[in-house]
Parts: structure tokens; sequence; C-alpha cells
């Protein structure tokens, strides 16, 4: 019996040719028609995506209660920085519905200098929207850094139980000196400037660059002091350890002149800025934008903590 004839290899090397050149044409359909529909559900979704589910009672009624948020440590590079903060104020004061401002307050401290910009621009805020109240209420703690920033409202709010106060600012590290010498490591330390090794941890204390430090603490704490005072005013009830870093709880502080009362966010609003719809205002990072943060935060930290990172003053 006879068998068919092969084809010829060039007719058979054009079908496989042809074949994967229709199978491509189809794959390219079909991504096409992914694509489009893709971009079509983007752009019925963009509107939701923009609109601001929360505002359509809120526009109805107009007036509202805007709310911040400080928490956690406060810092340049942290979500309590002077930079949030600012911008979230800015916003809040900007908005003609705005009736007052709440400040929400937890937190146990941090940069000096981050507090002062933020302590600073609600100063000039108040004096730039005089109708528009902002107020201070303390949650759970409003140390240190955190109390700088709300002496700068126009009153303060605390829980009976909140913890309030800590005047004081710190500089801390650690002397690895003994341990070194046990374990037979030498530091060799190379600066251009008798005092560029300041408060150096793997070297033994100096007296005189401790002493500098002394008075770089005493000098911001005096700023620390005056801005307390300037803030209270005749409310203030100065006592010797006012001032000491000591911390009360919340029924002490109003007491000792450091906060006006107790109260809320919610009663606050309600009974002392009598718009009980609250809006939030406070900046919140994305996802890449904290990790980025963190990112930075931890090349600054590898590069320059262990020069600079025990010489930073905290208010905390």
């Amino acid at each position: 019996m006879n068998t068919p004839e092969e084809p010829p290899w060039e007719r058979q090397l054009l079908e496989k040719v042809a074949f994967a050149t229709l199978r491509e044409q189809r794959a390219r359909r079909r991504w096409g028609i992914f694509f489009k529909l893709a971009a079509l559900a983007y752009l019925i979704a963009l509107p939701a995506l923009l609109m601001d589910w929360g505002d359509s009672e809120q526009l109805a009624d107009r007036r509202h209660t805007a709310v911040i948020h400080l928490r956690g440590t406060i810092e340049a590079q942290g979500e309590a920085s002077a930079q949030n903060l600012n911008d979230a104020l800015e916003a809040a004061f900007s908005d003609k519905r705005t009736a007052g401002v709440i400040l929400r307050v937890n937190s146990p401290g941090g940069s000096p200098v981050q507090a002062g910009i933020v302590h600073d621009e609600i100063l000039r805020l108040r004096t730039a929207h005089p109708q528009i109240p902002l107020y201070a209420v303390v949650e759970d703690v409003c140390a240190s850094g955190g109390y700088y920033v709300a002496v700068a409202a126009d009153k303060i709010f605390v829980d009976k139980a909140s913890i309030v106060g800590s005047i004081g600012v710190l500089m801390d590290a650690f002397g690895f000196t003994g341990t070194m010498e046990k374990l037979g490591i030498e530091r060799r330390l190379l600066t251009a400037g008798e005092n560029k090794g300041f408060l150096d941890p793997f070297s033994p204390q100096d007296l005189k660059q401790k002493e500098h430090a002394q008075v770089l603490l005493r000098e911001i704490h005096q700023q620390f002091i005056e801005v307390v005072r300037r803030g209270r005013g005749d409310r203030l009830k100065e006592t010797p350890e006012l001032f000491s870093g000591l911390m009360w709880t919340g029924s002490q502080s109003v007491n000792l002149g450091l906060a006006d009362g107790l109260g809320t966010v919610g009663s606050v609003a309600r009974d002392v800025i009598k718009a009980d719809r609250l809006v939030e205002y406070t900046v919140r990072d994305n996802l890449a934008e904290r990790l980025a943060r963190r990112l930075r935060a931890g090349a600054s930290d590898a590069a320059l903590g262990p020069m600079f990172d025990f010489a930073r003053p905290l208010l905390r």
C-alpha cells in the first residue's frame, strides 16, 4: 500500500509560521480587549475614588469641626512631622465651613524644633483667622513636645486620667568604654576640631563637653518654659516642681492651670464649638510614602546616627 506523499518542508514551514502568526494576533486581540476593559473600569472608578463620601452630609450642613491628630513622636521623618501637621492646619483654617479646629493630642513628645514649628504655625493661623478657635484635646498622653504644641491652643481639654506635663529637655546616650576594655576593643576616633567627637559614647566622658551639653539643655528648657508661660498666662499656677519634668494626671493638670477642663473631641465639638459634625484633616502618608520615609530614616541613621543621634536634645 502506498503512503501519502509528505508535503515538502517549505510548505510545512510556511504553515507553522502562519499558525504562529494567527496565534499571536489572537493573543494581541485578547490583551487589547483586556487593557481596554481595564481602562474603562479605571475611568468609571476614578470619580468614586476622588469623591469624599463623608462630605455629602457635611456639604448640606456646611459648618463642621475640623479634627487633626497629633499622634506619636514628633519628628521630621514621622507621621507627626511639622510638615504634615502644618499642612493639615492650613487646610482646616482655610476651609470656610470650619467652625473650629480640634487638635487631638496623644504624643510623648519629640523634636523641640518640629514642635516649635507647629506651635508657631498655630499662633500664626489663630491670628490670621481670629473667628476660628483651636482647642487641644488630650487623650492618653500630652507630654513634653506634645505639650509644647498644645499650649498654642485657645484652651486645653483633658481626660481625668490623661498624663500631662514633662516640661523638660533630655539628651540621652550610653557609655561603652568599660565594656570595650573588657573585650579588648580599642577606639580609634579621628577628628579635625578638638570637640568634634562631642559626647562620643565610645570615649571617656569629657567634663567640659558635658557642661556645654548642659548649657544647651538649659537654654532649650528655658525656651520651653517661656512658651508655656506665654500660652497659659494667668491660668498657670506655678510651683517649684512645675517645670522640673514631672508629669500629672488630667485632673491635676487642670488644678495647676496646665489644662482648662475635662472634655473629649465629641464634647468639645458639640458643647464648645457648637458644631458636632467632625471632619478629618489629618495628613496621612500612603503605603509608598511610609516605606520611603522609613528607608530615608534608616539611611540617615546609618550614615549619621553614630556621630549625631546621641547628641540630639529631645522634649520627651
